[in-house]
């Protein structure tokens, strides 16, 4: 289709490293606008909760696991994270500078 840009591979935007909040975290290979889309939350259908697994809560409907396969597994907690998930895909909230981790705040939703 002309005028669609074409998404960037997940692997030319971020890398998997040491991380100063817990573990191995995920990491901003250049810099990222706000908005811009990171990649999708990529992996087989969860049945049960477990490491690497998460969950999406769609109004009227049952929550929905996957168990990560790709980079995104190793996102970090942050309250004030700088990216945020609209169902499986992750979205930049603010400008992340490369170098910076990428993060999300694993509590981000609220059941009513």
């Amino acid at each position: 289709m002309a005028g669609r840009k074409k998404q960037p591979r997940l692997g030319n935007l971020v890398f998997k490293a040491p991380s100063t909040i817990h573990g191995t975290g995920l990491f901003a290979k250049v810099d990222i606008n706000e908005g811009q889309q990171i990649g999708t939350y990529e992996g087989p259908t969860a049945k049960r909760d477990g490491t690497y697994v998460l969950w999406v809560f769609e109004e009227g409907e049952e929550p929905v696991g996957r168990s990560g396969r790709n980079l995104l597994r190793y996102l970090n907690h942050e309250d004030e994270g700088n990216a945020e998930f609209d169902g499986f895909d992750l979205f930049a909230l603010r400008d992340i500078n490369t170098g910076d981790e990428i993060t999300f705040d694993y509590g981000g939703w609220e059941e009513e």
